[in-house]
């Protein structure tokens, strides 16, 4: 989908562990900060994208999340759609935000993501994770899940299974399978939380803000073979927030320089042919290059969906970044790194990895990430260059195989 909406204003909160800090005080924090940057008033917002997921199951809130956040701070009187996506939550309130903006319909837009999944049971925790598929055929998951794992080698220990995200068993299979493919490392798979710690030492809102070598990643707890703790997104609360205007409202608020959403291409996956592999990816990928009119070699600074180390690997190869099978020796080159002379930095903020990852936050905080990069906001890791196009890549859940819901979103200045 092309659109013409402009990011006014963005803010959001550090992600961590934030036990007695309620959801409406960790989305207001980020909505104010969002308001202030953009220099408009509450009353100013016509409508508003309340994006989150796991509230049902972590605190009891249901039904009306959003509406509660923004009463807390004042806001009423005005429409507010309630998001759910699972991991994609907060890209597709923006891509529904922004859609709204390019109709027409709106002047001024609200979309936020927030999150809570810090909880005393972790059972309730990872029960959010376990209800992004479909809790219909879990047999039918398990099965494909065990011949994943055959096809792999695989045969971890059905006692440790409780102790994680069903997801780090599907990030594992990935792993293998692409480590028999290319023979991809697992010292290669070390350096992706390598690289993104550097970043994340840098960023003040980092979950993790401490720097780890290949050697202390690959000494870490086992979560399921390949991947170490260090190589799965932690659990984190957070909330990130940003105002989008027409282009008539951004010059009366005197923006001169302005960072657009050009492009975003939500989409779900489908039952592909037999031997297809993750469709999903190259054509909403496709899509949002077409739309915006760039293509891998435009881009500037990307934040991607590193839920596991794996994930980064795969996905900077399904977005052009390198040549499939290359993106774990791309990786561990230093291309992608701040200062490490490639085209394309990765992950400045620190990723999913180390930034954190509060499920329906984190396609709002990668949007918040890169409109700061292109307005030369981001302080000691600042993409070098003047930046001028971003783009991010947020999937969530999983069906039949796949990611269930992709949101790309291509930024330009």
């Amino acid at each position: 989908m092309k659109t013409n909406a402009v990011i006014a204003g963005s803010g959001m909160t550090a992600f961590g562990k934030f036990p007695s800090r309620a959801l409406s005080d960790l989305a207001g924090e980020a909505i104010r900060a969002a308001l202030a940057d953009a220099g408009i008033e509450p009353e100013a917002i016509e409508a508003a994208y309340m994006g989150n997921a796991a509230a049902g199951t972590i605190t009891g809130q249901i039904c009306v999340p959003g509406e509660v956040v923004l009463r807390s701070i004042g806001i009423g009187r005005i429409p507010v759609i309630n998001v759910e996506n699972a991991c994609a939550t907060a890209s597709t309130a923006l891509n529904q935000a922004a859609a709204m903006i390019t109709a027409g319909l709106y002047d001024v837009v609200l979309a936020v993501g927030y999150e809570k999944l810090v909880h005393d049971d972790k059972a309730r925790t990872f029960s959010v994770f376990s209800g992004a598929v479909d809790v219909g055929n879990m047999d039918g998951l398990t099965a494909l899940i065990d011949r994943r794992m055959a096809a792999v080698g695989m045969r971890p220990d059905p006692a440790t299974a409780a102790s994680r995200s069903l997801f780090m068993d599907i990030y594992a299979t990935e792993a293998i399978a692409h480590m028999q493919a290319y023979g991809t490392t697992r010292e290669q798979l070390a350096a992706v939380p390598v690289k993104n710690s550097r970043h994340g030492a840098l960023n003040p809102r980092a979950q993790f803000r401490d720097v780890v070598s290949v050697e202390q990643v690959l000494a870490a707890r086992e979560i399921v073979w390949p991947l170490t703790l260090p190589m799965c997104s932690p659990i984190g609360d957070g909330a990130a927030a940003v105002v989008l205007v027409s282009e008539k409202k951004a010059r009366e608020l005197g923006i001169t320089d302005p960072v657009r959403i050009v492009a975003s291409n939500l989409q779900t996956s489908w039952d592909y042919p037999k031997g297809e592999d993750s469709l999903v990816f190259h054509e909403t990928i496709a899509r949002a290059y077409a739309d915006a009119g760039v293509g891998p070699g435009d881009l500037d600074v990307v934040e991607l969906h590193d839920a596991s180390a794996s994930s980064e690997i795969l996905h900077t190869e399904y977005l052009g970044l390198c040549a499939a099978g290359e993106g774990g020796r791309v990786i561990e080159s230093g291309l992608t790194a701040l200062g490490g002379g490639g085209r394309t930095v990765v992950n400045p903020s620190g990723g999913l990895l180390r930034k954190g990852h509060p499920i329906g936050a984190t396609g709002i905080a990668q949007i918040v990430e890169l409109h700061e990069q292109l307005k030369g906001r981001s302080g000691p890791r600042q993409v070098p260059g003047n930046p001028r196009v971003a783009l991010a890549e947020n999937g969530g859940g999983y069906i039949n195989g796949d990611v269930a819901a992709l949101c790309v979103t291509v930024l330009q200045r």
